[in-house]
């Protein structure tokens, strides 16, 4: 499989302490990739050298053949769609968060891609009445579901998500999991400790603290 993420000798610290020392993998094109690490030991690092918003101290970051630098990170950003736990999804009416993200240059091919939010709101468990609310009426797991939503929208097939289940029940965490699992062209990085991630046999886990794959 082609490679579509790769950390190449990657040394990072923040005030002088060590976060990333070294570390080198890669996420091959449709893997299901979990990073398993304790807090504050880098993980969400990862997906900042992804997106350019960190540079390494040493060592290279590669997206889909491309380095990521200056040059390529504006073009590298609209491949990716990235979820975050406490995404803010800022203020106002849900349909004109909607209309603006769909709108923007860079989505504009996209038009087709609301015929699918009905059916996403119904696998996720949405009330369609939902998208009448305001953003800020929204309780966390409504935020949570609402923002894969609009990731999947973008038609991506690339996907960084950080503990984007943490607010969710059990059977939806599950829902969650098996909707981006069963997408075998969709590439995901995923930082999680949820089981439905790492028990599921599809998925691959990444120690970071020790530079390996689990076994």
């Amino acid at each position: 499989m082609y490679s579509m993420i790769t950390f190449d000798h990657i040394h990072l610290a923040f005030d002088g302490r060590k976060i990333l020392n070294d570390l080198s993998f890669e996420v091959k094109r449709g893997e299901k990739v979990v990073v398993l690490a304790k807090s504050g030991s880098g993980k969400s690092s990862l997906f900042s050298l992804i997106l350019g918003f960190l540079e390494p101290d040493e060592g290279r970051v590669f997206f889909d053949g491309w380095l990521v630098d200056e040059k390529s990170v504006w073009e590298i950003r609209k491949k990716i769609a990235y979820i975050d736990q406490d995404i803010s999804l800022g203020n106002g009416k849900i349909p004109d968060l909607l209309d603006f993200v769909l709108k923007l240059k860079t989505n504009i091919h996209l038009d087709g891609s609301r015929k699918q939010l009905q059916e996403l709101l119904q696998y996720f468990e949405l009330d369609k009445e939902i998208i009448k609310k305001d953003i800020e009426d929204l309780s966390g797991g409504e935020r949570q579901r609402l923002a894969i939503i609009i990731a999947v929208l973008l038609q991506r097939d690339v996907f960084l998500l950080d503990e984007v289940t943490s607010a969710l029940d059990k059977q939806l965490k599950k829902k969650v999991a098996d909707f981006f699992i069963a997408r075998e062209d969709w590439t995901c990085l995923v930082i999680s400790h949820d089981p439905v991630w790492l028990e599921n046999p599809a998925v691959k886990i990444f120690k970071l603290e020790e530079g390996k794959w689990k076994p």
